[in-house]
């Protein structure tokens, strides 16, 4: 099945609240994205950048919501219309969309452009909920809130650029939670949404967990975003991220992973989009991490050992 894929490189840090993340494109470029995606058959097209001012040209707080915290939220609204743009453009050009992060808050601009004309499920391989909004956020930093932003949960449901209406709870599964606030705990559990953590994968396999979640995510829906968050695996294996929770999976455990997703979409033709986030060199081993978001790219697109 090969595809024509789009590489949207989004390198914004103004989700996030350690420098370095902005340099995850050209890591996981200067890892060989293009060339592991074109063994499997795939045509890559790179889009380049989006120019993206750096946060010390940036007031933080210059547009603060009228309740709670959320830092950058000018520039996040500018970045996000422009991934949004870019992944629909991709789609209209019956290209598929492959944003390369950057902190997770690109997300919401990754699955706002592909849910514009279609209900979107999501598969979130994360260790965190990411659904805090201002309100509840301890930290301001809008890479924990995504999944908040794309439901218009509080103060997102009036930000038009933010709220992705035909993504609903229930066609969203996270894979992996390993760190979640005592408050996302609790929004998360009076949610629709489904949530496997890493005690459900210890206990049954990630094989058997993954399948789950593609079926609640392809649950009435027209395809699915999956959201790759590389500190969804242990730090030994991914050092270069932001935000390290050791007891994530491991290499095998997230090839598995993708690999199933190659196999569900190559049976069922239902991955619309994807994105790779919070690779941060700076905090990296030998682009070992960079090297990592690559690999596990081209396994989503089938790349195989035979």
């Amino acid at each position: 099945m090969a595809r024509t894929i789009h590489l949207i490189g989004a390198p914004m840090d103004y989700g996030a609240d350690r420098r370095g993340v902005d340099m995850g494109t050209s890591a996981i470029r200067y890892a060989g994205l293009a060339g592991e995606l074109e063994k499997t058959g795939a045509t890559c097209v790179d889009q380049g950048d989006l120019l993206i001012p750096r946060a010390e040209e940036r007031d933080p707080d210059a547009d603060q919501p009228r309740e709670g915290n959320a830092k950058f939220l000018r520039e996040v609204e500018d970045v996000t219309r422009r991934v949004t743009n870019s992944v629909t453009a991709a789609l209209e050009a019956d290209a598929f969309p492959l944003v390369l992060g950057g902190d997770h808050s690109i997300a919401i601009g990754s699955m706002r452009g592909a849910s514009r004309d279609a209900d979107l499920g999501a598969v979130w391989f994360d260790a965190h909920a990411d659904i805090n909004t201002p309100t509840t956020s301890p930290s301001g930093n809008v890479h924990g809130m995504p999944i908040a932003a794309v439901l218009g949960r509080g103060l997102f449901g009036d930000l038009e650029w933010a709220h992705a209406p035909r993504v609903r709870e229930a066609s969203i599964a996270y894979v992996g939670l390993r760190s979640v606030d005592e408050r996302e705990r609790q929004l998360v559990r009076d949610s629709d949404m489904t949530a496997f953590t890493m005690s459900d994968i210890d206990e049954r396999g990630i094989t058997a967990v993954v399948e789950d979640a593609l079926e609640v995510a392809t649950a009435g829906t027209d395809g699915i975003h999956v959201s790759l968050d590389l500190d969804w695996l242990d730090p030994k294996v991914a050092p270069g991220v932001g935000t390290p929770v050791r007891g994530g999976v491991t290499y095998r455990e997230a090839h598995s992973a993708l690999e199933q997703v190659f196999e569900w979409d190559h049976e069922h033709d239902v991955l619309r989009s994807m994105d790779v986030v919070e690779v941060n060199p700076i905090l990296d081993e030998g682009n070992e991490t960079g090297e990592m978001a690559a690999e596990l790219a081209a396994s989503a697109f089938g790349k195989r050992i035979l």
